[in-house]
């Protein structure tokens, strides 16, 4: 009895916690017992208040348990490394191990065009090169497949009432059944589909590690002039790779260790310089129908996809490219769903560089393709074991494509679920200005200097050069983070101030109500023991 205080009786225990406890209210049950109809309106009145207070609670958690994030941006302003920079020159190398396969589908397209659109196939439309003249053809088991044929087919148009033509070709299943057109309403569009798809496979022949440098001109062969903050460009300063595509493509300051490539000052002067070649050697024509230079600003480590992202620079135009970063910062875990880098995402990545959203899924798209159609898409790499897709050996892969890249298009693969968007990444907003270059009066000693220098010569008649600038607008960022709109110090702020609110009080009142819960409990187990010991006396 020295360590626990004992009631008579539940109502002294309760007369003592409401006169002594300090929930504001408590003492007006107490103080008004001789008036029942006061104890009913405050019993009524602290009932009232608890639950309004425990509805209030409630609201409070599912908000929390929701998850929600506010965004707060700031400005920072300090030097910074300046980003990749990718150039393609638009125009894809035709590799002489194909060689023979390349001149062939040349002259099935002749045909297609001639046969949907009545041009002359003497006008020799794809500059095809002599079969006499190759010295190193192809003599593998590859045949060109001929049940592709493009087509012309017509349908009705039920908002027009109108019969509308279409072009394309058929697609059909491994056993010829479930056949359906890949068609376009543009000409143009259905015989570069259908170019491409042949390409592929005829590409698939390539060994999957070539040495492209055996086959390609340098970089000088395209790059006339490389300035940085005023300096000269270095050989180390750039990577080259092949895009079956875009062509020869090279990447300025891919890593981003390099201290040369550190921004100090924004402006026109302080960023890269590049006089370009932009001449087309016509190389496969129907691949590449754009005459220019494709440019595309990206992270450092990051793996290009040009045909998703990026722009083209015209000929006989000097653009200046102003870019401005953006950083964002995703919290992940039960607030959204990102990766840090990548190690906790369920697909294999099968790019070497760092982890960005496109490079998942093009891994996760080439993974199911693999499983489904049993072999890879030839413009994504390939995962341990596979081969590349070849009608020759693969009749129904087309069929099999283009329903996988329908349902990846409209999310009815995984892939967007399998991959999230990295926790932080850097993004570049650009603002582009362009103005005619060489000018009418300097065009001839420009043409006279980049001839004695870089041994240019000019046999077309359009401007074949071009120049890029570009730059940093200014070296401050903004940057984009999230943060939780309910944190746990905030939750318990605003249950403070809840409780605060309907009864005055602190968390010792909170302190005090469990102490009664225990009296109670220890008063119970008395009053049954107690009973217990008579009755059995």
């Amino acid at each position: 009895e020295g360590l626990i205080e004992f009631y008579d009786s539940f109502k002294d225990m309760f007369e003592f916690f409401c006169k002594n406890t300090t929930i504001h209210g408590t003492i007006r049950l107490v103080c008004s017992d001789g008036n029942k109809m006061k104890t009913a309106f405050w019993t009524l009145l602290l009932l009232a208040s608890f639950g309004m207070l425990y509805w209030q609670f409630a609201l409070m958690f599912s908000q929390y348990w929701a998850y929600p994030v506010v965004l707060t941006m700031s400005m920072h302003s300090e030097p910074k490394m300046f980003p990749a920079i990718t150039i393609c020159n638009l125009d894809p190398y035709r590799f002489e191990l194909v060689s023979e396969h390349l001149v062939q589908l040349d002259r099935m397209a002749e045909e297609s065009v001639a046969f949907l659109y009545g041009i002359n196939t003497s006008t020799n439309l794809f500059h095809m090169t002599d079969l006499s003249s190759t010295g190193n053809l192809s003599r593998s088991s590859f045949k060109l497949s001929h049940k592709f044929s493009l087509l012309r087919t017509s349908e009705l148009n039920n908002r027009t009432g109108k019969r509308q033509s279409h072009v394309g070709f058929r697609l059909c299943n491994a056993t010829g059944g479930n056949c359906f057109y890949k068609t376009y309403s543009s000409g143009m569009d259905a015989i570069l589909e259908w170019y491409r798809f042949h390409y592929m496979n005829i590409m698939s022949q390539l060994p999957v590690i070539i040495n492209i440098s055996d086959h390609e001109e340098q970089i000088e062969d395209m790059v006339y002039s490389c300035q940085y903050d005023g300096e000269p460009c270095r050989p180390s300063d750039y990577v080259h790779f092949h895009h079956p595509v875009f062509g020869s493509c090279y990447t300025f300051n891919s890593k981003g260790t390099d201290s040369f490539w550190t921004a100090t000052k924004p402006g026109v002067p302080y960023g890269l310089s590049l006089i370009l070649r932009a001449e087309q050697k016509d190389h496969i024509p129907l691949l590449s129908t754009v005459a220019g230079v494709k440019v595309m600003i990206h992270n450092h480590n990051q793996t290009p996809f040009l045909e998703h992202e990026g722009f083209d620079i015209r000929p006989g135009i000097a653009t200046t490219i102003g870019i401005q970063q953006d950083e964002v910062n995703r919290l992940g875990g039960n607030y959204g769903k990102c990766t840090t880098d990548g190690s906790d995402v369920n697909v294999k990545l099968l790019y070497n560089n760092s982890y960005t959203l496109q490079a998942c899924l093009h891994s996760c798209f080439q993974h199911i393709m693999v499983r489904k159609c049993g072999c890879g898409y030839y413009y994504y790499p390939l995962p341990p074991g596979a081969e590349y897709c070849n009608y020759n050996k693969q009749p129904a892969w087309g069929h099999c494509f283009y329903q996988l890249y329908n349902r990846l298009r409209n999310h009815h693969l995984n892939c967007f679920d399998q991959c999230p968007k990295p926790c932080r990444e850097s993004l570049y907003k650009v603002s582009a200005g362009t103005a005619k270059w060489p000018s009418s009066k300097s065009q001839d000693w420009i043409r006279q200097a980049l001839r004695h220098q870089n041994g240019y010569n000019s046999t077309s008649n359009r401007l074949d050069i071009a120049k890029v600038t570009i730059f940093y607008k200014q070296l401050n960022y903004q940057s984009v983070n999230e943060s939780p709109l309910l944190s746990d110090n905030l939750l318990l702020s605003s249950m403070g101030s809840q409780w605060s609110l309907w009864f005055g009080s602190s968390v010792l009142s909170v302190v005090e109500m469990f102490e009664l819960l225990i009296d109670t409990l220890v008063l119970s187990l008395l009053f049954c023991y107690q009973r217990f010991k008579s009755k059995k006396t």
